[in-house]
């Protein structure tokens, strides 16, 4: 048996699940958080799911969070070894125009993992420290990077490109980059067979609708368009996030006396749902519209407004599609939120049928109408199992 233990981490977090190779059988999951600060804290769960070791003790660094990971497997009565690791990928999220498919990782790569974090100072450099930690922590086996960015390679340079002078765009690496690629690459293609059809023919619209929350234009497989741009902050309404605004409300907010880290805390950690309704969780925020709240009404009204409009315009740049595909915790789980998206377009041959949109389930599914011309589907998102993949492709030649 060949496993790939998956490293999703963060500054002060380290998420992991042990993934079968060919199966896609998850072996083991769990969660490293709090690191670093006074009394940090483990969940480790085992096949079946059910929380099988748990503990909480100060964390100091990285390398001490994949110790007490490694320690987890042991107390489980499995230990790392008896699972055939033969590799670690890691979830980067920024790999700029540099790292464009999954790259094993050495010292340069390290290096350069660490240098893009300028263009994702909440992200590249918790991925670097886990990544240091994890090499030093598992010595004998490769690690490799898969970047949320890669999927977003294809994009055509009118999609990649803002309407800044050149130079300073160029100097400053300036351009849409994309995030969620892991995400979209893994959902399009799964969309693709449930509808028995070769990813290479269809032209989707794929809605990764979570905490953070992105659309992307799939044309034959190919990422030709997404909503997020240099950083993650860009497009849609997300739970903390304000996705996008107009940047003179930036200067002008400046202008007001915000500095750059204000600016970062409110477009980032105070915006979004949480902004405008004061939770970023959308089963609060429809309880509270269900209620009358006039504030969460707004704020799914704004929210559902821009995914509309990304859809509107994504349907018009690929020339119709055969699928729109909602995937992520919103977008699987809010059976509303998927009504009010696809509400009004039978113009665009979109139609959803009620009480197949209705059913909750942890399966791809189809919930448009019979006589929909565009497909309308649920398909679940599994990032862990495409990190998976793509590092056991890398490895095994």
């Amino acid at each position: 048996m060949s496993a790939i233990l998956v490293v999703n981490a963060g500054s002060s977090s380290i998420k992991y699940q042990v993934i079968e190779v060919g199966s896609e059988r998850r072996l083991a999951s769990g969660l490293v958080e709090r690191i670093g600060e006074p009394l940090g804290r483990l969940i480790h769960r085992g096949e079946s799911g059910s929380i099988s070791v748990e503990t909480e003790q100060a964390i100091g660094d990285h390398l001490e969070g994949f110790a007490l990971l490694a320690q987890a497997f042991a107390e489980a009565g499995r230990s790392l070894e008896s699972l055939g690791i033969a590799a670690v990928g890691h979830r980067v999220v920024q790999g700029g125009s540099e790292f464009v498919e999954p790259t094993v990782i050495d010292d340069r790569v390290a290096a350069r993992i660490l240098g893009l974090a300028e263009l994702a100072p909440l992200h590249n450099p918790g991925n670097h420290q886990a990544i240091a930690a994890a090499r030093t922590a598992f010595p004998g086996i490769p690690h490799v990077a898969v970047f949320d960015t890669a999927f977003h390679r294809t994009l055509p340079p009118a999609a990649r490109t803002y309407a800044l002078d050149p130079a300073v765009a160029a100097e400053h690496g300036v351009r849409r980059y994309g995030f969620h690629g892991i995400s979209h690459e893994v959902v399009s293609r799964r969309a693709a067979a449930f509808l028995g059809r070769p990813v290479h023919q269809l032209k989707q619209v794929v809605l990764h609708l979570g905490n953070g929350a992105s659309v992307c234009a799939v044309d034959r497989g190919r990422s030709v368009a997404t909503s997020m741009g240099l950083t993650p902050l860009e497009g849609l309404v997300m739970g903390t996030r304000s996705g996008d605004i107009d940047a003179g409300a930036l200067l002008h907010l400046m202008r007001a006396g915000y500095d750059e880290n204000r600016l970062d805390r409110l477009l980032n950690t105070r915006s979004g749902l949480l902004g405008l309704a004061g939770s970023n969780d959308m089963r609060d925020v429809r309880a509270a519209a269900d209620r009358g709240d006039a504030a969460a009404v707004l704020a799914l009204d704004v929210y559902v407004q821009r995914i509309r409009h990304y859809l509107g315009g994504y349907l018009a740049l690929l020339g119709g599609a055969d699928a729109i595909v909602f995937t992520a915790g919103v977008g699987e789980n809010s059976a509303p939120l998927r009504a009010e998206v696809c509400a009004d377009l039978e113009w665009f041959g979109i139609r959803i049928d009620a009480a197949r949109n209705a059913v909750a389930s942890g399966e791809a599914r189809a919930i448009s109408a019979d006589d929909s011309r565009v497909s309308v589907l649920v398909v679940p998102t599994d990032e862990e199992a495409e990190i998976a993949r793509q590092t056991w492709v890398l490895v095994s030649g």
